[in-house]
């Protein structure tokens, strides 16, 4: 186990609260009066070395990349660090794979189909049940995993486990329904029917936001119906994906079913496109990188299914609950600190309730408290890394050059490195970035609008199409405003609302297919269609 620097020395301290802002001064920015970093890097939260110590222990601290039935490093020998970003300490090395080792873990991907497919649904079944299970018997070092390389608060992360198990134990028993049909013939002598049959190899590429749960909703159903895998985790967060493929093999998954590539992101991208042994490509990430697979699986006619940016409107009609706007707009928007495809991008709030909503929201999210993932309370963690902060900067500064106000926050939070204070910004445009585009932090830009219909167009100029909020208490309106809405996932009332049992996907330009669900299942299907003729003879 190749640990480099275990989290020695710099420990955050969290759970700083926000300074709440008066509501005679909607419109200023928030003092700071939160202690130094170097004061707080001295209250002892959580002994990260004791979580990797037992980590090793348990053997999921992994730190290989997994081909086959073997744990292997880069052939070159390179490595690149993973980093916790609440402290910047090196938490382990990993290998910088490239193509020679994506092409190996084809090759044993490619190998292990022909025996996996063929068994029956009911074995594989009990093969993810058991996964589930260890997944869940290890939620609590999943979890600790998950916060240590992600930053993620330590009870969201514990949820983040029970959410991506819950796609193992769903398709566990999807894989024994994967039924083909019976068409009636034309003709006397002749029966026709339809199988659904894996698709083969299926390069499977996953973000930082979920390390876990991003994997499983892929993994899951691929291996329930027969397909096999290579995973290529972000180099920012594979800890967690090389644990749940340890606990797929204690599962009796066999080797080669599984496989864990990281590293060199476009090698590893360029050996999954053009190899003919990879059937399918799916992919969550930037609507930039989709476009680049979309195009590159051309030349073989993979199957891909894409999951993409977003720009995910929350609308608040006059007629909203109040309380239940705030709320759900705050967990629609702040989760994982906004760095989540389905946050709330744009809150866009009637203007007969938009005072009030401002206010109450803005006294919501002074309450969140920021800091380390693993101290107590802490509702928002660090941003992924400086790159994060940055844009986040720069979008927030656009904003107020063109004639938005900061509420609340807006600047770093003074615990340093990347955290970034829980912002609001009122007065905001459709023509703003943070009206334009995915800003993947915790701001919530404020918009207004008068009528129904003037809403359902704000919310639908955008080249995006994954989630979209509302807040009404009218039955008819909600109807009407989920119908027009031109997203793939839309909340009424409610904020979170993603689930194993039912389908994720957007339109437009934020992807295609589906993931979850009875429906996800059919991204890693083909259908084959069988004439048996010459019925009548003896």
């Amino acid at each position: 186990m190749r640990l480099i620097r275990v989290i020695e020395a710099a420990r955050v301290g969290g759970m700083m609260r926000m300074m709440a802002v008066p509501p005679v001064k909607r419109f200023s920015h928030l003092p700071s009066m939160h202690a130094p970093f170097s004061l707080l890097s001295r209250q002892i939260t959580m002994d990260a070395k004791n979580i990797a110590s037992r980590l090793n222990s348990s053997g999921l601290l992994r730190t290989q990349g997994l081909l086959g039935a073997k744990w292997a490093d880069a052939y070159d020998g390179k490595t690149i660090e993973v980093s916790n970003p609440a402290t910047g300490e090196v938490i382990a090395n990993v290998p910088c794979m490239g193509h020679k080792e994506t092409n190996d873990a084809i090759s044993s991907a490619h190998d292990a189909f022909d025996s996996w497919s063929k068994i029956t649904a009911a074995e594989r079944s009990k093969c993810l049940r058991k996964w589930y299970d260890l997944l869940i018997s290890h939620k609590e070092e999943l979890g600790q995993l998950i916060t240590l390389e992600q930053g993620k608060p330590l009870k969201e992360a514990l949820g983040e486990v029970s959410y991506g198990a819950g796609f193992i134990e769903f398709f566990a028993e999807e894989a024994k329904r994967v039924y083909g049909d019976i068409i009636p013939s034309t003709l006397a002598d002749r029966r026709l029917f339809v199988l659904k049959q894996p698709v083969g190899v299926v390069g499977a590429i996953t973000p930082w936001n979920f390390p876990l749960a991003m994997i499983t909703r892929k993994v899951g159903p691929a291996l329930a119906c027969g397909c096999t895998v290579v995973v290529k985790p972000s180099e920012l967060t594979p800890l967690t994906a090389l644990a749940a493929a340890e606990l797929a093999l204690r599962a009796g998954i066999p080797p080669g079913v599984v496989n864990i590539v990281m590293g060199n992101a476009p090698e590893i991208g360029e050996a999954l496109l053009a190899s003919p042994q990879v059937r399918k490509i799916t992919f969550t990430g930037s609507t930039a990188v989709g476009k680049k697979l979309m195009a590159g699986a051309a030349g073989t006619v993979k199957k891909v299914s894409l999951e993409l940016g977003g720009n995910a409107p929350c609308i608040v009609f006059d007629d909203a609950d109040l309380d239940v706007a705030v709320k759900g707009a705050l967990a629609a928007k702040f989760r994982n600190s906004g760095q989540t495809c389905v946050c709330a991008n744009r809150i866009i709030v009637q203007e007969g309730i938009y005072d009030k909503f401002a206010n109450a929201f803005a006294k919501a999210v002074q309450n969140l408290q920021v800091g380390n993932g693993f101290s107590d309370g802490v509702a928002q963690g660090p941003l992924i890394n400086e790159a994060a902060v940055q844009k986040v900067e720069s979008f927030i500064q656009d904003a107020i050059t063109k004639g938005a106000k900061v509420i609340l926050g807006g600047k770093r939070h003074s615990l340093g490195m990347t955290f970034y204070e829980p912002t609001v910004v009122s007065d905001v445009k459709s023509e703003m970035l943070l009206s334009r585009e995915e800003a993947f932090g915790p701001v919530a830009p404020l918009l207004r609008f008068k009528t129904e219909e003037e809403a359902i167009r704000i919310a639908n100029d955008t080249n995006a199409g994954l989630a979209a909020y509302v807040f009404t208490n009218s039955i008819q309106r909600s109807w009407r405003v989920s119908e027009a809405l031109e997203y793939g996932l839309v909340g009424i009332n409610e904020g979170i609302i993603s689930t194993e049992v039912a389908p994720f996907g957007g339109v437009k330009q934020s992807g295609l297919g589906r993931e979850g669900s009875k429906y996800g299942i059919d991204e890693y299907l083909e259908l084959k269609y069988v004439c048996l003729g010459n019925m009548n003879s003896n």
